[in-house]
């Protein structure tokens, strides 16, 4: 019997080793290469050579959870992404990472990029990490980019690091105050291209656990260019759609592959205007349309009658609806709704609380799809705000160490979060995917 040494012993095992992460990574990319992309045809979305309708989620902390670092944990993650899976829930909308420095109370840790090209790596391994994991799964990512609002960094990061100062915050300043200094982000073309860095650096990358280059892999649906991007003034609306017209131009060239969509609330965030709207998703490389819908963040529905305000909540979904659907069935684009909330009765946030509102609001704007997509409209699909799962919240207030729900640092924990304890939601959601999925 030949003698091997202790060396030979070890190099043969590290070639061993080289040649099956080798086999592993072509296995996986042979996988990717069999999937097919979210495509957009005559109006209506296609997967896998079928119609796509979906009742998807907002999973905004997906990358974190993924991590390894702070906030990270990756067993939660994968309870979390079995759990929806199990009902039918393969559509996350997800924060690919917040802007600015830690320690900002009402903003989401930890960031992902600290300045301008600094980047904190163990939220790009959080990233990779749930893109393989959804990959298993064969659910499907919308990565958003940007974010109009505080809560993540996104304008006034971009503002700041392009010279115009210290940013007020709406907590601290109010929101009037801060709507009117985010208007100035629409027409500063230094804080644009910091933001066309990060995009061609996100973009550009490759997932490190599977080996697929982003622009190649097919677990993401669509690139997003922001969360609510707002013009937040009237004056402002030409250079917003200037904008957004070049982001989109900029993330088609990067990626022929993947859809690109705006994250638009519809004309509620182009100053009401209809026409502006319109103009933003008739761009080529606009696929797809969406809008958002907060009953109670629009006046619609008040803190102290939930139950008493929601026919009128309804009813004037019903016209918001409409209104872009006609534009939509006009440019022969599919139409998402990707965000809509109800909070709890009361306007409590204890999870014990009861969800009879909310379950009213779900089951009626669930039904719109359905019955859209019963007649092959371009009502193609939802996501609702959002997966909190199996956080358990701590305090009323975000504080770092506590369970990340879908309530942003922002906002009370507990607000518009759908927990996995919320039996009653979860069988509205649960029919509703039986309802749309077989649609299709």
């Amino acid at each position: 019997m030949p003698i091997i040494s202790t060396s030979d012993y070890k190099m043969k095992q590290l070639i061993l080793f080289v040649v099956a992460m080798v086999l592993t990574t072509a296995c996986q990319q042979q996988k990717t290469a069999q999937q097919d992309f979210v495509r957009v045809k005559n109006g209506h979305f296609i997967r896998d050579g079928q119609p796509y309708y979906y009742v998807g989620t907002n999973f905004w902390y997906g990358a974190i959870l993924g991590s390894e670092g702070q906030g990270g944990n990756r067993e939660r993650l994968g309870h979390e992404l079995d759990e929806m899976k199990r009902m039918g829930i393969d559509n996350l909308r997800v924060l690919v990472g917040s802007d600015g420095e830690r320690g900002v109370k009402t903003k989401v840790e930890p960031t992902l990029q600290e300045a301008p090209g600094v980047y904190n790596d163990t939220i790009l391994a959080g990233l990779d990490w749930l893109l393989q994991e959804m990959g298993r799964r064969d659910m499907v990512a919308v990565l958003y980019l940007n974010n109009s609002w505080e809560w993540s960094g996104g304008y006034g990061f971009y503002l700041e690091h392009a010279g115009a100062g210290k940013q007020p915050r709406p907590d601290e300043a109010g929101y009037p105050a801060f709507m009117e200094a985010m208007s100035k982000y629409a027409t500063n073309e230094k804080a644009h291209q910091l933001f066309y860095d990060y995009v061609k650096f996100i973009i550009s990358r490759t997932n490190r656990y599977t080996g697929v280059p982003y622009k190649d892999d097919p677990t993401i649906m669509s690139w997003q260019i922001g969360n609510e991007p707002r013009a937040f003034s009237k004056e402002a609306l030409p250079a917003f759609e200037k904008w957004l017209s070049e982001a989109s131009a900029l993330i088609r060239s990067l990626d022929p592959n993947h859809l690109i969509s705006v994250g638009s609330e519809g004309a509620w965030g182009c100053e009401n205007d209809f026409e502006s709207w319109e103009r933003i998703c008739s761009d080529k490389n606009v696929d797809y349309c969406n809008v958002h819908l907060w009953p109670y963040n629009w006046g619609w529905a008040k803190p102290d009658s939930l139950l008493e305000n929601l026919p009128r909540a309804c009813e004037n979904t019903k016209e918001y609806i409409d209104r872009h659907l006609a534009i939509c069935n006009k440019l022969n684009k599919p139409l998402v709704m990707e965000e809509f909330g109800y909070p709890r009765d009361g306007f409590k946030f204890s999870l014990d609380a009861p969800t009879n509102g909310r379950d009213g609001y779900y089951k009626y704007v669930f039904s719109l799809v359905a019955d859209n997509a019963g007649q092959g409209g371009n009502f193609a699909g939802c996501n609702f705000w959002g997966w909190g799962g199996f956080a358990k919240p701590q305090h009323e207030q975000w504080q770092v160490g506590d369970d990340y729900t879908n309530d942003p640092a922002q906002e009370a924990q507990g607000l518009n979060s759908v927990f996995a304890s919320d039996s009653t939601t979860l069988a509205i959601i649960h029919e509703q995917v039986n309802r749309i999925v077989k649609k299709q």
